[in-house]
């Protein structure tokens, strides 16, 4: 049993083609002769407590069938879990989402033939996580994300996408319909950030930190991230003009926004963000919270299959 993969299937992810999709997924996995045993989650949050419970039951090997969401749940069941080390578990993920922001940094395959083969081949690599602590109804609390985090005008529109995607009208295009709908409810934020020794403060309109490059379904928020260095990457975007925004857009693709005088990028193992007014959370595409928020590194601690 400890050979085989234990595959972990949202059935709602990418509109329905979790469950649509997932005899012909196994008839790939039986043609290459990989052996596995399959879960469908039910819930939110029901990724987490299967991927903890099936690895404490002896399994070492995981495949997501879904998401970035599903992912980033069992990246968290991977690291509550007491039996094993992190790196002595092995995530490899088929992507079914709406996003597929991680598989982009690591060229996943979208056909489930090519994304089969590399499971089958097995070339892994292992990668920084982050943690965060941050606050829902004044009381701390935390995640691990394999991926990126966004805060303020980001975690907005995250927050909308998923909204949509709860009430099954969620598609590729929700995020990028949501930046331009949700413009004229939004205003910046005052913040403070502490970037290990370092501190800043002025008012956001959005900013990301994280490990991998790639968010909001293709957008290239961290272009300069490097997933195992063992520093958190951020890109913080300063009080912007709407109009400005929107002309923008396109550079948020090939990450030239960076250029732009509203941005500044940093690294730093630790980073702390407090405001006078609620800043929001997502991560991996869930919305958490809100500040204070604190992020950390967990250096080289995830085992994952690449392309």
């Amino acid at each position: 049993m400890k050979t085989d993969w234990f595959v972990i299937i949202n059935p709602n992810a990418g509109k329905g083609k979790g469950k649509k999709d997932w005899k012909k997924i196994s008839r790939i996995f039986v043609a290459n002769d990989i052996p596995f045993l399959t879960v469908f989650t039910k819930h939110r949050k029901h990724a987490i407590k299967l991927a903890k419970k099936y690895i404490n039951s002896g399994f070492k090997n995981i495949v997501v069938v879904g998401g970035d969401g599903t992912f980033h749940e069992v990246v968290n069941g991977i690291f509550k879990q007491e039996k094993y080390k992190t790196t002595d578990i092995t995530l490899a993920l088929i992507p079914v989402g709406t996003g597929n922001d991680w598989g982009r940094m690591y060229n996943i395959p979208s056909s489930y033939e090519g994304a089969i083969k590399l499971i089958k081949n097995k070339k892994t690599f292992i990668q920084d996580v982050g943690k965060v602590v941050y606050h829902r109804k004044e009381s701390p609390k935390m995640r691990y994300f394999a991926n990126v985090a966004g805060m303020g005008y980001d975690a907005l529109v995250a927050q909308k996408t998923n909204r949509q995607k709860d009430r099954g009208k969620g598609g590729p295009f929700s995020y990028f319909y949501n930046i331009f709908s949700s413009l004229f409810s939004y205003n910046n934020r005052q913040y403070e950030i502490q970037i290990d020794d370092k501190k800043i403060k002025g008012k956001v309109f959005s900013m990301n930190v994280g490990i991998c490059k790639y968010n909001g379904g293709g957008m290239m928020q961290l272009p300069f991230a490097v997933a195992d260095d063992g520093l958190l990457d951020m890109t913080v975007i300063n009080q912007i003009g709407k109009v400005k925004v929107m002309r923008s857009v396109k550079k948020l693709y090939d990450g030239s926004f960076v250029k732009m005088p509203q941005v500044r990028t940093y690294q730093g193992k630790k980073i702390s963000i407090t405001s006078v007014s609620k800043i929001y959370l997502e991560a991996d595409g869930e919305s958490l919270g809100h500040t204070p928020i604190d992020f950390e590194i967990i250096p080289k601690s995830l085992k994952v299959v690449i392309g």
